[in-house]
């Protein structure tokens, strides 16, 4: 199929999607019925379990990087969250003092910058307020940057390829043509007069996508190759000497199926014992079953080459700015605008000591949805890839927003008597 110009592609979409917004019957995820919706109380700085405790500056230089993003941006440009008209973040110009500021403040220089945090924004507890009473109790999963071997040239029969994004891949968000379905995501590829599904999985794996040369890298491990997809970017050891740094670059827009649930179904492992480290191990002890687990998972992630990063430098998040390793998370933007600050208290997933710490908002999941849903960034190596992998904790998290900003927050605060049962539901499950 020849390459499609830009604005007869996006005129295919947007006749597509009235087609399947009239005509078919588009599948629900269950956790979308009924929506989550995100609602606010306030709170103060004391308040916060473990806030005096944190290295806060520790989080500065993640702030530094929404800040160097945000500055590239127009000034009038709407964070995110609340209504178009009262954005719940406001607006980029709203956040540039402040980068002015936090930038002043000593490397190391703790006190500065909790004094900082405390002076220019505001606390406000979390909740998803479609549940009655409201819960403030959200999960909490880690990621990490992997690192596996491979080749820019096919070296053996058992090697994998990573893949670009195909030509004809079209992504369009939901949200830009019908506000409730803000955060909802459709890919395809047009065929004739038609945006139909891309291949899946299983398709892509068997052959689908060949003849469209594609081929990024070899990877010399399938499992690991699976394992990257799920995580989004990688550094590849090359056969032929160096490092290839790879990033995100498109899905197929099949709904991601976690291969720990299968296992649960099948009777492979309890749920109390999935863990990146269990599902690893599980596929490696089964060989001959292995590859047709993977396939179960629909989902595929297409890659490209990330250029110009240092070795000590986490990979681009969606928010356009490198992780910081403990200090990024990536949320569901449909509810936590992207670029802010949140104090968020849970437990390490190894230890299991309180894991309570200031981190930005600077990436988005597959995975990742509701208004208290975080995935943690803990960067990469060993240790990251311990604890990322173990991480699936119950948590709570604070929104800290401008003091400037406050129509937007205004339309999510909950009424007194909402923000009673939160702190009532909060209390019960400590």
């Amino acid at each position: 199929m020849q390459p499609i110009r830009a604005g007869l592609r996006r005129s295919i979409a947007v006749v597509a999607l009235v087609l399947l917004a009239g005509c078919v019957a588009v599948p629900v995820p269950q956790e979308a019925a009924p929506p989550a919706r995100l609602g606010l109380t306030p709170a103060s700085f004391s308040t916060l379990p473990g806030w005096a405790e944190d290295r806060h500056a520790e989080a500065l230089p993640a702030f530094a990087q929404t800040c160097a993003r945000l500055r590239s941006l127009p000034a009038d440009r709407p964070l995110g969250g609340g209504e178009a008209a009262a954005p719940l973040a406001g607006r980029v110009a709203d956040w540039l003092p402040l980068c002015d500021e936090a930038a002043a403040i000593a490397p190391g220089d703790h006190a500065a910058a909790r004094a900082f945090m405390e002076a220019r924004f505001r606390p406000y507890l979390a909740a998803n307020v479609q549940i009655r009473p409201a819960d403030p109790f959200g999960t909490f999963t880690g990621y990490f940057e992997p690192e596996l071997a491979g080749s820019r040239r096919r070296r053996s029969a058992e090697q994998v390829p990573l893949l670009r994004r195909p030509p004809d891949l079209i992504a369009a968000d939901l949200g830009d043509f019908a506000p409730d379905l803000a955060g909802r995501r459709l890919a395809g590829r047009v065929q004739g007069d038609r945006l139909v599904p891309y291949p899946s999985r299983a398709e892509i794996e068997d052959g689908a996508l060949d003849r469209r040369r594609l081929e990024l890298l070899w990877l010399d491990d399938p499992i690991d190759a699976f394992f990257l997809h799920v995580q989004g970017s990688g550094r590849v050891r090359l056969a032929e000497g160096g490092i290839a740094r790879v990033g995100y670059a498109a899905q197929n827009g099949h709904p991601y199926v976690p291969i720990g649930r299968l296992l649960v179904e099948r009777g492979a492992m309890t749920l109390d014992q999935v863990s990146m480290q269990s599902i690893r191990a599980w596929l490696r002890a089964h060989p001959a079953e292995a590859g047709a687990v993977m396939r179960q998972n629909p989902s595929y992630v297409f890659f490209r080459e990330l250029q110009g990063l240092r070795p000590d430098e986490g990979p681009p998040g969606a928010f356009g700015a490198p992780l910081t390793p403990g200090r990024s998370i990536a949320v569901d933007h449909v509810h936590i605008p992207l670029g802010i600050p949140l104090w968020i208290d849970t437990r390490h997933p190894v230890t299991q000591a309180p894991l309570r710490r200031l981190v930005l908002a600077q990436d988005v999941g597959g995975a990742v949805r509701g208004p208290v849903r975080g995935d943690l960034f803990w960067g990469w190596g060993p240790e990251a890839e311990e604890a990322a992998g173990r991480m699936n904790e119950r948590g709570l998290w604070w929104l800290l927003l401008p003091a400037s900003v406050g129509t937007g927050v205004a339309a999510a605060v909950q009424s007194p008597s909402s923000a009673a049962r939160t702190r009532e539901a909060s209390s019960s499950r400590r």
